[in-house]
């Protein structure tokens, strides 16, 4: 588990950040989510209507809410508390009959074994330093066959901050760096910072191959034409790839 007092900091980043993040949020500023991840993560989820789903790092609950509206049985968690406050919020005004917790998402007591047919975890696990234990709890909660989907920035060529420069993954691929991400953009209403962690693809697939998650389908996210109509930005992303998307399943059964 993370020491008390590192756990405790990521929280208060994102407790500190939490304005600022639901008004990027929830005033359409955050095009990547809308017009690129979204988009692919929701098609490759597909049908999840009368599914239990369970959201990890849920934030202030819109992509929740998404599953909830998609007719799933949903609960978030986030260790922000601040973050679910605003969440609960939502919920009190749209009642979509999601439950939400503040909760480390690699401790997830609250819940029973093989419970949900659906985990996700949207743009986030980067984020989680004990990412194997949040993995292996996922695969805790998932029954047999169920799903954990989750995106994550392209670990080939995420921008890594290195000593205060910053360096692209494919210039320092191999090898686990934890650094601090400015989110400074001017669409922001106030800047923030958070800890983030550049781990390579064998990382993520060892992590999964342990808690019997085998990869079924992944996706590279493609921006959507209206998406680059409305902001010209999103082009890089047609000559490389900003995030990865991928689908795994659980099963006790042995994979030939």
């Amino acid at each position: 588990m993370m020491p008390l007092s590192r756990k405790r900091a990521v929280e208060n980043d994102w407790d500190k950040a939490a304005e600022s993040w639901v008004d990027f949020v929830r005033h359409g500023k955050d095009y990547y989510r809308e017009e690129l991840n979204n988009p692919a993560t929701f098609s490759l989820i597909g049908d999840i209507k009368g599914a239990t789903a369970l959201d990890l790092a849920c934030g202030e609950g819109h992509n929740t809410r998404i599953l909830a509206r998609k007719g799933a049985k949903v609960i978030g968690v986030d260790s922000s508390k601040k973050l679910i406050d605003y969440a609960r919020r939502s919920e009190a005004t749209e009642k979509l009959g999601i439950a939400y917790y503040v909760n480390d998402a690699c401790n997830l007591r609250e819940f029973q074994n093989n419970y949900f047919d659906l985990v996700t975890c949207f743009m986030a696990l980067q984020d989680i330093e004990n990412y194997e234990q949040a993995v292996a709890e996922a695969a805790r909660v998932l029954k047999n066959k169920g799903r954990f989907v989750f995106s994550i920035p392209h670990p080939c060529f995420e921008t890594l901050v290195i000593n205060g420069r910053r360096v692209s993954a494919s210039q320092r691929y191999f090898g686990v760096v934890k650094y601090k991400i400015d989110w400074n953009m001017e669409r922001l209403s106030r800047p923030f910072k958070t800890v983030s962690f550049h781990r390579t693809l064998t990382d993520y697939s060892n992590v999964l191959f342990r808690s019997k998650l085998f990869v079924s389908r992944l996706v590279e996210p493609q921006p959507t034409k209206d998406g680059l109509k409305r902001h010209p930005r999103l082009r890089q992303v047609l000559l490389r790839p900003q995030s990865l998307i991928l689908e795994s399943i659980k099963t006790h059964e042995p994979i030939i």
